[in-house]
């Protein structure tokens, strides 16, 4: 697996992929690669001038839509518009360490636009998924799932918000939803794989859209040094999408030290991301607050 990169994706031509944040950083790495192997990459973004711009960096099949994962509103426009089949989606954008904002249905930014913005879509679009031949879910993680705790009694930060420890927990979110939905999948007896990945530390505009500028800065000093290329960030989730023969439920990161840079292994999460219990819960707690349901049903053909 060690020194695997994108030149090993294999061929994706007649399968269609959408990418979620897919005009900069990670997101715009992962589309510019699967075009390249074939796929048609539909780019899912909040800024549809920006992802046109990223768009004409591409080379192969790609189309632009506009996706806001913090307005649930979006996420139901966005994929009751999407026909035609699907067989990847990769959710992969996000919001990293702000003030405690909410989102336009009012929950904490970055639980609602990196967990129940893709719990919503996911579920949204899984008909399309399960009408295809090897349908895949890869969801973005980070190792600060690592410092992430499930706050059921204060799960949008009303009473005490730290913002990287909310990071955390979004992030422990993403990891929790991946593993429920591979096991909800196997036990319905559809072949739908779910994977997660990391990207490691990777130099990417996430770092300043969001955080305070005294963090920034500090990020600006230790990006060169420490950081690596959105490129080799992305090989993670390329690995995760497109590997054959990866298990369902896959957790991927880089092989360096740390898991800060590297090229793609399978990498370990922590134990609170695969407590069974506290996943339910959160799943749970995810419908009632998304209003979407899961529907593991596979459509008949037509």
């Amino acid at each position: 697996m060690s020194g695997w990169t994108a030149a090993e994706i294999p061929d994706q031509r007649g399968r269609v992929a959408i990418v979620t944040g897919a005009n900069s950083g990670i997101g715009l790495a992962a589309a510019r690669e699967l075009a390249r192997a074939g796929a048609r990459v539909v780019m899912a973004v909040r800024n549809q001038d920006k992802g046109r711009e990223a768009a004409q960096t591409i080379t192969g099949e790609v189309e632009v839509r506009e996706l806001d994962l913090a307005d649930l509103a979006s996420v139901r426009a966005f994929a009751g518009a999407f026909d035609g089949e699907l067989h990847l989606l990769i959710n992969n954008a996000g919001v990293m360490a702000p003030p405690r904002r909410l989102t336009k249905d009012g929950f904490e930014s970055q639980f609602g636009t990196n967990h129940l913005g893709h719990f919503a879509l996911t579920g949204l679009l899984l008909p399309r998924l399960l009408a295809t031949e090897e349908p895949r879910v890869v969801t973005l993680s980070s190792g600060a799932h690592r410092i992430g705790r499930i706050r059921f009694d204060n799960l949008q930060g009303e009473r005490r918000y730290v913002s990287w420890l909310w990071y955390g927990q979004s992030k422990l979110a993403n990891l929790m939803f991946c593993f429920e939905l591979q096991r909800r999948a196997t036990e319905a007896g559809v072949p739908l794989k779910s994977m997660a990945a990391h990207p490691g530390y990777a130099r990417t505009n996430l770092q300043f859209a969001a955080p305070p500028w005294y963090e920034q800065l500090i990020m600006r000093i230790t990006n060169p040094v420490m950081g690596q290329s959105a490129e080799m960030g992305a090989l993670p989730t390329l690995y995760a999408a497109t590997v054959p023969d990866l298990p369902g439920g896959a957790y991927v990161g880089p092989d360096g030290l740390f898991e800060q840079r590297g090229h793609p292994k399978l990498v370990r999460s922590t134990a609170a991301a695969r407590d069974p219990d506290a996943a339910r819960r959160l799943w749970e707690l995810s419908e009632e607050l998304t209003g979407v349901r899961y529907d593991f049903v596979v459509p008949a053909a037509r």
